[in-house]
């Protein structure tokens, strides 16, 4: 925090020094105890003029201190604590630059504090610690640049029952001569926020999925070299992700939850061996098969989409071969069954189900086609094609999300630009091109008020954009590396948001968002 030396408190000075000089010099003798030389004393006062140094040896019942264009350059920790009778202290035009933390400690009884013209460039946040009967401040004659560094202070003006001067900033521009008080931008300017690894998975994934059972936190994580879906728990008392089950197949690919009522199902996608619906057990304490999923109608599945309509639970596999069928299943009280086969012969691979202006859409990602929209008819009830998202060919992945109550798409393109863009009542527009080569998941992603962009690449560093509130659009954030980034997936626990980052060659990586105060 930057202070400014400016016009002191000559007033209170004149009538210290006054007071001392009203006093017959006969008088100050008697009572006197070893008066420092640069100082006048009194039986109950002591005023030093041009001083280096605080007195030490000082009668014990002084109440009063004054020290006025002293030559020290830092008021240490505990300086003034041998005066533990203190009710007032002045210290006035000094030259130190630095008052540290419990700089005041052991004044119990210090009442009045004046902190007047001098040449501070710092206050440390804990300076005023101890202070318990303070009734007054005075920091006249002290400009702050109002930055960060002054948040502590701010907040310390606003919760002290002293009585305090008031604090001008002489900066940033802003602010100039107005007071520290009516700073208003601490809260969303003196806080940022970071993306640390917190755990380190010893095994490669695809893709990452999370849900929420019995105030448990869970994650269901593909492994196709592996041959696994692995689920984690959060472990409250360890703080990481540990092992809970493990469901074995082949080649899995996806391995999403699904919750209806007290059930947990999980549907494991499989390159071969056909696809299938696992149950929690609780009787076994595992997952056990539930059903089979045709083998007829999922070819090679690439994308699993969840979604309700109506209050009624459906999911969605996207195939991405020519001789499968981008499928929507149906939970019907016993089980789920195929409802509805969306088109063939166009190697889908992504589905992601949006809510339009109300009205319930699926949008499918094709290798072979630009994405199509398709949305659901009351009549029918079923899926019929509405329009398209044109000249937007080669897009792996179409992924929603909303910032204030506005409607955008992220769309995932391996060689050209992967884009967003925002829904205008009518049609999406293209608001935002991020470069991307070798990327195969662009994934929107939120927590609290902070939006994110992950965008994955197999040639160099991941990418971490953030939302700018005040462009509208997303900036470049932070850099991760992930060897072959598959999915990315946000999880929130115990106050604890995390995100995980699936690699197709390397480990698993965890990262947690943290906030990061400036002020500090």
């Amino acid at each position: 925090m930057a202070l400014r030396r400016g016009g002191g408190g000559p007033g209170l000075l004149l009538l210290l020094l006054g007071t001392a000089c009203l006093t017959p010099p006969s008088a100050q003798v008697r009572r006197l105890v070893r008066c420092p030389a640069t100082c006048s004393c009194t039986k109950e006062s002591i005023i030093c003029v041009g001083s280096s140094w605080v007195p030490r040896i000082v009668p014990g019942d002084i109440s009063s201190l004054s020290l006025v264009n002293g030559t020290f350059s830092e008021i240490k920790d505990r300086m003034f604590s041998h005066l533990p009778s203190l009710q007032l202290l002045l210290l006035n035009s000094n030259s130190f630059t630095v008052i540290r933390d419990d700089a005041f400690a052991g004044l119990f009884h210090l009442e009045y504090l004046f902190i007047e013209g001098n040449k501070i460039e710092t206050i440390s946040r804990n300076a005023f610690r101890g202070l318990r009967d303070l009734t007054h401040l005075d920091l006249r004659g002290n400009k702050f640049e109002c930055d960060c560094k002054a948040k502590w202070l701010y907040l310390w003006l606003k919760m002290t029952n002293s009585t305090v001067s008031d604090v001008l900033c002489i900066g940033p521009p802003e602010y100039q001569e107005k007071k520290l008080n009516d700073v208003t931008s601490f809260d969303y300017e003196c806080t940022t926020t970071d993306f640390v690894v917190h755990q380190t998975l010893p095994y490669q994934s695809v893709s990452v999925d999370t849900f929420n059972s019995k105030n448990d936190v869970y994650v269901a994580i593909a492994q196709p070299s592996m041959e696994n879906c692995m689920v984690l728990e959060w472990d409250h008392i360890e703080m990481n992700f540990r092992s809970y089950d493990n469901i074995t197949g082949q080649s899995i690919v996806g391995c999403k939850a699904i919750l209806i009522e007290d059930q947990v199902f999980v549907v494991v996608a499989q390159l071969f061996g056909g696809s299938h619906i696992y149950r929690y057990d609780e009787s076994w304490t595992k997952f056990v098969k539930f059903q089979d999923i045709e083998v007829s109608r999922i070819s090679k599945p690439n994308d699993i989409e969840l979604f309700q309509i109506e209050d009624e639970t459906f999911f969605v596999i996207a195939d991405s071969s020519k001789a499968g069928l981008s499928t929507v299943y149906k939970w019907n009280s016993k089980g789920f069954y195929s409802y509805q086969s969306l088109h063939e012969w166009f190697r889908d691979t992504d589905a992601e189900f949006v809510d339009i202006d109300g009205k319930s859409h699926l949008i499918l990602s094709s290798r072979s086609q630009v994405p199509i929209i398709l949305q659901w008819n009351k009549s029918s009830k079923k899926f019929v094609p509405h329009s398209d998202i044109p000249n937007m060919e080669d897009v792996l992945a179409v992924k929603s999300f909303r910032v204030q109550n506005s409607l955008y798409l992220s769309l995932t393109r391996f060689i050209g630009d992967s884009r967003v863009m925002r829904w205008n009542s009518k049609q999406f527009v293209e608001i935002q091109a991020l470069p991307s080569r070798g990327a195969m998941t662009l994934q929107p992603f939120s927590f609290k008020e902070n939006h994110y962009l992950a965008l994955g690449s197999d040639y160099t560093f991941s990418q971490i954009y953030q939302w700018d509130k005040e462009k509208q659009l997303f900036k470049k954030f932070k850099e991760i590396y992930v060897q072959a980034p598959r999915s990315f997936t946000a999880v929130s626990t115990d106050r604890r948001d995390f995100f995980f980052a699936s690699s197709f060659k390397g480990k698993t990586k965890i990262f947690e968002h943290i906030v990061v105060d400036l002020s500090l």
